[in-house]
């Protein structure tokens, strides 16, 4: 492996005109791509193989206007005044009108299924239960009429438009939405606070803002630091922009074909600029300490870096690709594409990293190391003629190896502390009553919650069905069966399909989307004997039926999918370090980093234990896929960071330093580069800790403290200390499997023989001898 990628490292360094115009044009081609398929992407999602989406899909067949998206606009009058007035009635009216002019909102009324309703059906479609809203009516007496989708609460002081969109919203033309919102927002000449559903205002937003920006900054601090050099520091966040501009671009490009929720392009993003700095850091760091303390020529440095550095980042890149594709086993169609997408932007950061850096690096040719940094190493060398130098890594390194027993127990104790929290961990989706309370879509949810009861934020959508025409009877005996069911509030009927054997209601929780009791009340509305007493067969479906179908898939596939990964990652640990112990004590380390993370996420985001600090004034649940994909995520760059420092370590005792010795030397000669990139990956994640959606908030925090404890606790401390009590054990391979394992040289101590064999070789011939 070393052999194949310091062959293709010199190659990309002397060819570097041609590899620079390949990565131009392939950026052209992705932009050209995006001009032609501008992105679209949505903030719903669909779980197959859920009993709420095998309900949505057959409400689509049946009665296709209420398997739409359903949106609203609430109007609010001033505390102590009210909605219905004949002023704002007419203007709400005059609303009404104007959004139903638009050709992206449905216009069949949801009442009627198109047919004529007759008395008795009439009078079963009057809603159940504790119904705290009234018509909107226009005039008084015999001639009031209904103002057609509009609700008032009993305080007078909120109404509710409710309607169908024709499509999703961010599949519907560019300023439909802003059409319907525009034509709502003249109710406020009346007086009103019109505040629109979040559906209505979502926009494509770019996922890099200043709060981001800022992580980069940091990034671009910590390489200076690091390579010293102003022109250097500026190479891996080059590299690392051309790879994610390639690999969310092409995101981009695709979500015109393909469904793509709006969180796909940003995870890709995160991870992609946090491994494509990293992964071109530990290249390019290596080659200026082989120019240093070996004396090589630029050109050769760079391609021995790519050969051994670059095996590093192959594997560890391959790591990451493997958790995140791991995610597709899980069979929801929006992970899927969020974890391929994401590991593809992965895979385009290697190729950059192991081509394009190579052929940068080979512009600045011998500047990679300036005469003052040559003569500051050589004074370093000569106060320090054994080689050894006594710097905090090395302290730290020996100060764990004298006690690695109290260093393991300690760490182990403090991160099982840590993670307690997650043992009380709530999952489901974030809804709007846990955004900000400045934001529209918190406001509109608080209106509702004042005028309706919270439960109208959360509603269910139960379709009845049956092998006859319901008629009167058969709707009537539905909406008692249901309203009799503990949490109901209320049951309101909705649509019935053309032949009369389906309806839908709508059945109002008295909690939350999020509340344990609708949780429950969604498994007693499934219950078979509910069905019986109803005298029809029962489903439920929406949006808060969906996150908690969503939410049980995950938690059930939680444990297979860690499995899965776990056992492909260890063995791509084993061929890496030919080695039983460090592949075992790694995962260990991960399943302590993986509980800190979810138990930090939770006291933080659940609990609201320092929420103020992180910029949100309301706790709620747990992002429902955040585990999972956490996991597989945390997991590929936790091993990223055990096989730079590993790989060093095992690289030390190949090259004659045995037990405690090879990892104190290891850790060494790796500790500076690695708390870099750590450093580095822990500001890229945090900068979108501070952005305005909370899901992507939730997975940032994870992601950026995931990094903090497992790089600097588990893979600096805890490592360290394990590797210390193994000894020359840690290496240990049972012969019959070293004699079948391939060799992947991946410290690169075959390449470097060969060369200098080569190099030896060449010294030994004679002038002109090979004329």
């Amino acid at each position: 492996m070393s052999t194949l990628l310091y062959r293709l490292g010199s190659l990309a360094y002397r060819a570097r005109g041609r590899v620079l115009m390949i990565w131009l044009l392939v950026l052209v081609a992705v932009g050209a791509l995006l001009a032609l398929n501008p992105p679209q992407t949505s903030t719903s999602f669909s779980i197959p193989g859920t009993a709420s989406q095998a309900v949505m899909d057959k409400l689509e067949n049946e009665i296709p206007s209420s398997s739409g998206t359903s949106v609203s606009v609430v109007f609010e009058a001033p505390e102590g005044q009210r909605v219905d007035t004949a002023q704002r009635t007419e203007a709400i009216q005059q609303v009404v009108k104007d959004v139903h002019t638009s050709d992206y909102v449905v216009k069949e009324r949801a009442s009627d299924g198109g047919g004529k309703v007759d008395a008795d059906l009439q009078k079963a479609l009057t809603p159940a239960g504790d119904v705290t809203m009234q018509p909107l009516m226009t005039g008084k007496g015999a001639d009031a009429t209904v103002v057609d989708g509009v609700t008032v609460s009993t305080n007078g002081r909120v109404a509710m438009l409710q309607f169908q969109l024709t499509d999703n919203p961010m599949s519907l033309p560019e300023g439909a939405t802003d059409a319907i919102v525009a034509s709502a927002d003249k109710a406020h000449d009346a007086g009103l606070t019109v505040l629109p559903s979040s559906d209505l205002t979502q926009k494509m937003e770019s996922p890099m803002g200043a709060k981001e920006i800022v992580g980069l900054v940091i990034a671009a601090i910590v390489l200076l630091i690091t390579l010293g050099s102003l022109r250097l520091a500026g190479m891996p966040l080059l590299t690392a922009i051309v790879g994610v501009g390639v690999g969310v671009g092409s995101a981009y490009a695709l979500s015109s074909v393909i469904d793509m929720t709006s969180m796909t392009p940003i995870l890709a993003l995160m991870i992609g600029l946090a491994v494509g700095i990293d992964y071109a850091l530990f290249i390019t760091n290596r080659a200026r300490r082989l120019i240093l303390d070996k004396g090589l020529a630029a050109h050769e440095a760079v391609g021995r870096a790519v050969g051994t550095a670059g095996s590093a980042v192959f594997f560890a890149g391959l790591t990451v690709v493997v958790s995140l594709s791991g995610l597709s086993i899980i069979g929801i169609s929006f992970l899927t594409t969020m974890a391929l997408v994401a590991a593809g932007t992965v895979v385009i950061a290697v190729l950059v990293a192991l081509t394009l850096l190579p052929a940068l690096l080979g512009f600045v040719g011998e500047r990679l190391v300036t005469p003052k940094q040559r003569e500051k190493n050589a004074a370093k060398a000569a106060a320090h003629p054994e080689g050894v130098t006594h710097g905090p890594a090395t302290r730290w390194a020996q100060g764990i190896a004298k006690r690695p027993g109290w260093v393991t127990v300690g760490v182990v104790v403090v991160l099982a502390a840590l993670a307690v929290p997650f043992t009380k961990m709530d999952l489901n989706l974030p809804s709007s009553g846990t955004a900000n309370t400045g934001t529209v879509e918190r406001q509109s949810y608080d209106a509702v919650t004042a005028g309706f009861g919270e439960g109208f934020n959360g509603p269910l959508l139960v379709v009845a069905s049956g092998d006859d025409a319901l008629g009167a009877q058969g709707i009537t005996s539905v909406k008692e069966a249901l309203a009799g069911v503990d949490h109901v509030t209320a049951v309101i009927p909705g649509a019935i399909s053309e032949d009369g054997r389906t309806a839908t209601f709508t059945v109002v929780p008295d909690a939350g989307p999020t509340a344990d009791s609708t949780i429950d009340l969604v498994h007693a509305l499934r219950a078979p004997a509910l069905a019986s007493t109803a005298g029809a067969d029962l489903g439920v479906t929406g949006v808060t039926a969906m996150n908690i179908d969503m939410s049980k898939v995950l938690s059930d596939a939680l444990v297979p999918y860690i499995a899965i990964i776990v056992v492909i990652s260890l063995v791509i640990l084993l061929l890496v370090f030919r080695s039983i112990y460090v592949p075992v004590t790694a995962t260990l380390g991960f399943v302590l980093t993986i509980g800190a993370s979810l138990g930090a996420t939770t006291a933080l985001f659940q609990w609201g234990w320092l929420k103020d600090l992180f910029g949100f004034d309301t706790a709620g649940p747990v992002l429902s896929f955040l585990p999972i994909i956490v996991t597989g995520i945390l997991y590929g760059l936790a091993m990223d960071y055990q096989m730079f420092l590993v790989s060093s370590m095992r690289e030390s005792h190949v090259h004659g330093h045995p037990g405690v010795a090879g990892v104190v030397d290891g850790f060494r000669g790796a500790a500076r580069v690695v708390v870099a990139a750590a450093i580095i990956m822990i500001s890229v994640f945090s900068g979108f800790i501070f952005g305005d959606d909370t899901m992507i908030k939730q997975i940032g925090f994870s992601l950026a403290f995931g990094i903090l404890i497992d790089a600097f606790v588990v893979r600096m401390t805890l490592i360290p200390a394990v590797m210390a009590l193994a000894g020359e054990k840690a290496w240990w391979l049972p012969k019959w499997l070293d004699k079948i394992l391939p060799n992947l040289d991946v410290e690169g101590d075959k390449l470097v023989k060969r060369l200098e064999a080569k190099a030896a070789q060449a010294e030994k011939e004679p002038v002109g001898a090979s004329a």
